[in-house]
């Protein structure tokens, strides 16, 4: 190609160079990945020269004798040179590019049109709006055009700048240009034409959740606009205004307040609507209102319209089963086609205290949601309305059901097992919110349900796994003879079913049944371990990764139950050779190793003769990754960043074997160089590295101090910055890690305290702080307390309160014993420090159920020590502000 000199408008073509592109053009179209590949490598060559961007802009505006879909894809090749290399393009080519462009917004062709409107906004979200000042006002001066091409192609390409650059349109760098667009904006919702009243809505509806105060100024002119486009003939019109109704009701509901009803009865024809997309805008509407305070108010005289609408959009539509493969009933010997198997995300360990009322801190979020078929996991009405059915139920919780039993009396019961799938879908929807109201029912429904948990239509087996895991809670309360055991033993054959789709809702539903029943399931250890084994050979890879998690948890369900010899002779055996199967580079490794972890935490010493390799490749994972880590840092571009998940799930399961092994650990620990490798780890620029490090760290102090004590002097100021309760995990890791050190190091810890002790006294005292981090965070303030209470009593009357209202609700362990030492060692030293908040610690000493005896005579002086100190008059004035538990509680137990 030759490089014209002059670079003014009067630019031409090479004949010969255009052709050579155009040539490009058409095998890039060729469907042969051979010819593909050459054809990138022709265009990263024909990059070096700088006009052969003006070649893409020729063949997309002015050859009109070729066809659209060359012409359009030159265009589209110009785009992903823009977004590359734009600050690279010599100046008048950008200059000639950004004229062609607005001259030819209004080509003929719809397709041209809108790769136009592409190339505009992609130069404009490359910065270039600064440096392109005309381009809003030409484009919104073409919008009054006669030309409907014109007006429509402008619209189109300011629709797409208002979704790619909405925040920059609103700020100062440009002269805030809204304040002209909106009005011109709502000028359109009446134009004749449907395709512009669309795009006008789309435009406005980009600034709504931002709150933009340029919209804010116009909205009730905009949302009477938008009630006249109520009706339109249009469905991607209807669409829209039904998007911009759902937006308001979270942003501006003071406005819609005084047209709440008609809008309800709006939306509860467009959630009827013809066209599925309009209907699943509208569906939002019912998900968001439910969040919104006034929900009940509004909704309570709509409900007997309301909810058969949303059961039947829960119905599978045609298009659904196709996609599905709903006829195809036998499916468990096809492969699974790799692109389906959705990433799997490692969750970093996080050491959280036992409660009372329940198994374990509350961080952990319930994830069992409305996701019941994952091939389409596109959002569709179904999904969406089965969503909004269990918000409904958890805002009306029991007065939902007389509008729902009746529908379900029908569904459940009926012929065709579409309607029947559906009643089975609704009945898992409303389990949270209307459980309390379900019971009398339940003792009929799980029986039905267990049967049709053989139902011949696999969508039908699928789903009653789902439903019926959504009532675990209540069958775990009830004897086990009456409905466990028969759930149990029909879901085990479905874990075997021959449908895949089936296989994995099982397996899910197995999951939830084993977090509910915990040691119920103890009996039926070598029945469920026979059948999760089997399963094991009989699985393609995406169930294989679900088979993992159902292993896991059944060993955190049922802890050392599981380490009989038989049981670990059934289960091992084909656990450890696919680990010996997985390449260090495969992801699956994940799912295995978090199962091992659990696995090896449940098994104890069991564990001990599959230990040592396991231990050896977690550590070369863990190697082999900083190694890279490294790589990457020095040469960017010749090495490529490895995936840290790698090393995460490593130390994760390090830490589960540490926990398990116990003492075991140690010869390995001494074998290896983990300490080192730790060091480094808690140094990594990713959270969730750190965190799982200083979870590592924490269990080999407990297994095998004698290691880690070399290296304490490096780790503590490490542990002292991480003190950062922005990073809420790592931070409790760190905590609970300096907690167990104290323990060990004993008096050796007094050089270290300063390192620590004022972030956790200033994270005790932070408002919002979760749960966990509090409990882990006043044991380890106690257990520093309890090694050197010269040095932390003096700080007493800093935390003492926060400290005893954040541990009144763990159970009484070991952890919490020694943090009770340790304020009383520091009450000790420093009885000033608690004397203001004294209620508090009586508060808390009466949260434990059986202290120790040494313990309960250190509880039993201070209370007595106090009482006498202040006289018993005072001591009866200040008791009388007790509530009445806690007084009966501190006279019985310690005769205060």
């Amino acid at each position: 190609m030759v490089w014209q000199t002059k670079m003014e408008y009067e630019w031409k073509p090479d004949e010969q160079g255009l052709q050579q592109i155009l040539q490009l053009l058409k095998e890039s179209q060729s469907p042969d990945t051979a010819i593909q590949r050459s054809v990138q490598q022709k265009l990263e060559q024909l990059n070096q020269y700088p006009d052969f961007n003006n070649y893409l802009i020729f063949v997309l505006t002015k050859l009109k004798s070729e066809d659209e879909p060359t012409r359009s894809l030159s265009g589209l090749i110009l785009k992903n040179n823009v977004k590359a290399h734009l600050h690279n393009f010599p100046n008048g080519v950008t200059d000639f590019i950004k004229i062609e462009c607005l001259r030819n917004i209004g080509d003929s062709s719809p397709l041209i049109r809108a790769t136009v409107g592409i190339l505009i906004t992609t130069i404009a979200s490359k910065g270039e709006l600064q440096n392109w000042p005309d381009l809003l006002p030409k484009l919104c001066a073409l919008l009054d055009s006669e030309d409907y091409n014109t007006c429509e192609g402008a619209f189109g390409a300011l629709q797409k700048i208002c979704e790619d650059s909405a925040e920059i349109l609103d700020s100062d760098i440009l002269d805030r240009p809204l304040n002209v667009m909106i009005p011109k904006f709502l000028q359109f919702f009446k134009h004749s034409s449907s395709k512009i009243r669309s795009h006008a809505v789309a435009c406005v509806n980009q600034f709504i959740i931002s709150r933009t105060q340029a919209l804010m100024l116009h909205i009730d002119s905009f949302i009477e606009n938008l009630f006249g486009l109520a009706g339109d003939e249009e469905s991607e019109v209807r669409k829209n205004v039904c998007r911009a109704l759902v937006m308001l009701l979270e942003v501006r509901m003071d406005r819609l307040l005084p047209q709440m009803h008609n809008i309800v009865e709006y939306m509860l024809q467009r959630t009827q609507d013809q066209d599925e997309n309009v209907a699943l805008e509208a569906c939002e509407f019912w998900l968001t209102l439910a969040e919104q305070p006034i929900c009940k108010d509004v909704l309570s005289g709509h409900m007997s319209l309301l909810i058969p609408v949303l059961v039947n959009g829960m119905k599978y539509s045609e298009i659904d089963i196709i996609l599905l493969k709903g006829d195809v009933e036998e499916d468990e010997t096809v492969p699974d086609n790799e692109q389906d198997i959705k990433p799997r995300f490692h969750r970093s360990r996080t050491v959280a205290q036992q409660h009372d009322e329940d198994g374990i801190g509350d961080e952990e979020e319930e994830d069992d949601d409305l996701d019941d078929d994952d091939t389409i996991s596109d959002w569709n009405l179904r999904k969406c309305s089965a969503a909004a059915l269990d918000v409904l139920a958890n805002v009306f919780r029991d007065e939902l059901l007389p509008h729902i039993l009746p529908l379900l009396k029908e569904l459940l019961f009926h012929q065709d097992w579409v309607v029947k799938e559906s009643g089975i879908l609704v009945l898992g929807a409303i389990a949270e919110g209307c459980m309390q109201g379900m019971i009398p029912y339940l003792p009929e429904l799980i029986p039905h349900l267990i049967q049709c948990l053989s139902d011949k239509k696999a969508l039908v087996r699928s789903i009653t796994c789902w439903t019926l895991s959504r009532y675990a809670h209540w069958v775990v309360s009830q004897p086990p003879d009456t409905y466990l055991k028969p759930l149990m033993t029909e879901l085990l054959k479905r874990i075997l079913d021959s449908n895949k789709r089936v296989q994995e809702a099982a397996c899910s539903a197995f999951a939830t049944l084993e977090e509910e029943a915990c040691t119920e399931l103890v009996p039926y250890l070598g029945y469920i371990l026979d059948t999760l084994v089997f399963a094991f050979n009989k699985y393609q890879h995406k169930n294989l990764l679900i088979l993992y998690d159902a292993i896991g948890t059944l060993a955190d369900s049922v802890g050392h139950h599981l380490n009989k010899q038989e049981y670990i002779q059934m289960l091992m055996p084909p656990l450890i050779q696919k680990w010996n199967m997985l390449k260090d580079e495969d992801k699956d490794l994940f799912p295995l190793l978090e199962c091992l972890s659990s696995v090896a935490t449940a098994l104890q010493t069991g564990f001990f003769p599959y230990c040592e390799p396991v231990y050896q490749r977690c550590v070369n994972l863990v190697q082999k990754t900083l190694s890279q880590v490294m790589l990457h840092g020095s040469q960017p571009d010749q090495c490529e960043a490895p995936d840290k998940d790698f090393m995460i799930v490593a130390l994760d399961l390090l830490s589960g074997l540490a926990e398990g092994l116990g003492g075991s650990i140690e010869q390995l620990v001494a074998r290896s160089n983990i300490l080192s490798l730790m060091y480094q780890c808690m140094q990594d620029k990713m959270p969730e590295v750190r965190q799982s490090s200083f979870a590592l760290l924490g269990d080999l102090t407990k297994a095998c101090f004698q290691h880690v004590k070399p290296c304490i002097a490096d780790f503590m100021p490490v542990l002292g910055t991480n003190l950062n309760p922005e990073f809420i995990s790592v931070c409790n890791n760190a905590t609970w890690a300096i907690g167990e050190i104290s323990i060990q190091m004993g008096i050796e810890m007094q050089p270290y305290v300063p390192m620590v002790l004022h972030q956790l006294v200033e994270i005790i005292n932070r408002p919002n702080t979760p749960k966990t981090l509090l409990e882990n965070t006043a044991i380890t303030i106690g257990r520093l307390g309890y090694v050197c209470p010269q040095e932390v009593a003096p700080m007493l009357q800093q935390f003492i309160r926060p400290w005893c209202t954040s541990l009144r609700n763990i159970r009484d362990n070991e952890e919490k014993d020694s943090a009770f030492r340790g304020i009383c060692g520091m009450i000790g030293v420093n009885p000033g420090g608690v004397v203001q908040d004294f209620i508090f610690f009586c508060d808390a000493v009466a949260s434990w159920i059986s202290p120790k005896d040494d313990l309960r005579d250190m509880f039993y002086k201070i209370l007595h020590g106090f009482k006498s100190q202040i006289g018993d008059e005072n001591w009866n004035r200040f008791s009388d502000q007790f509530p009445p538990p806690l007084k009966e509680r501190l006279a019985a137990y310690y005769g205060v």
